[in-house]
């Protein structure tokens, strides 16, 4: 079959220590995975269950070199989050069993259009143009989980500029890897190809074109980026 137009090539991540890449297929993100996070947004964390929004898989960006500032905002905030990749999907998936799913571990950053999103808020709508930003979704090689074997504990950490904003281990998450993955295999068909942003600690705050951020995922990865 032939297109109108030639197709953007496919989103993709590198591996650690693999020359395979990693296809992308859908971004789903976690909110309020933080209870410090959550309360400086003036929130408090509901165990009942957790809530999500996505962003598109195009949106998707590697954590290096130059990274654009978004338009349309005057307050574009930093998040730093636990990614997971998965290998494997399905449905109505148990706990016990989800981190068969996952393929990879990695780091990235959730950035916000905060002022939008708060204007959203107010009005009752959606955070799509708060959150569905182009190169909003920046993550760092993955790291394969036969290499490093599953993540229950570890430093995430930011910092910007050299000052640290943002740093709690990820042990201290509201739900789990495995909760997160079976509560999603409920709501939706889960692919191979699919990433989780697991939700970001207490810090976020906002960013400016020459800001350099380098960010963190204790025993996964690292990454330097400026904004421009």
């Amino acid at each position: 079959m032939s297109f109108v137009f030639d197709p953007e090539p496919h989103p993709s991540l590198p591996i650690i220590g693999k020359s395979e890449a990693f296809p992308v297929h859908r971004i789903f993100c976690v909110g309020r995975n933080f209870a410090a996070h959550a309360a400086e947004m003036g929130h408090e964390v509901d165990r009942e269950a957790p809530f999500y929004f996505t962003k598109s898989a195009h949106h998707l960006a590697l954590a290096e070199g130059s990274v654009p500032m978004a338009r349309g905002t005057q307050n574009y905030h930093h998040e730093i989050e636990m990614v997971v990749a998965l290998g494997a999907g399905g449905q109505n998936i148990a706990a016990e069993k989800a981190l068969d799913c996952a393929y990879a571990y990695g780091v990235g950053l959730d950035m916000t259009r905060r002022d939008l999103q708060q204007a959203s808020k107010d009005k009752r709508r959606s955070w799509d143009t708060a959150k569905d930003v182009e190169a909003s979704a920046l993550v760092a090689p993955l790291r394969a989980v036969e290499d490093r074997g599953h993540i229950h504990s570890g430093m995430l950490a930011l910092s910007v500029n050299g000052e640290t904003r943002q740093s709690e281990d990820v042990r201290h998450m509201v739900w789990s890897v495995p909760e997160v993955i079976a509560d999603l295999s409920r709501l939706y068909h889960l692919q191979p190809g699919d990433l989780i942003f697991m939700g970001t600690p207490a810090g976020v705050g906002p960013v400016q074109a020459g800001d350099v951020l380098e960010g963190s995922l204790e025993g996964v990865g690292a990454f330097r980026l400026e904004m421009v």
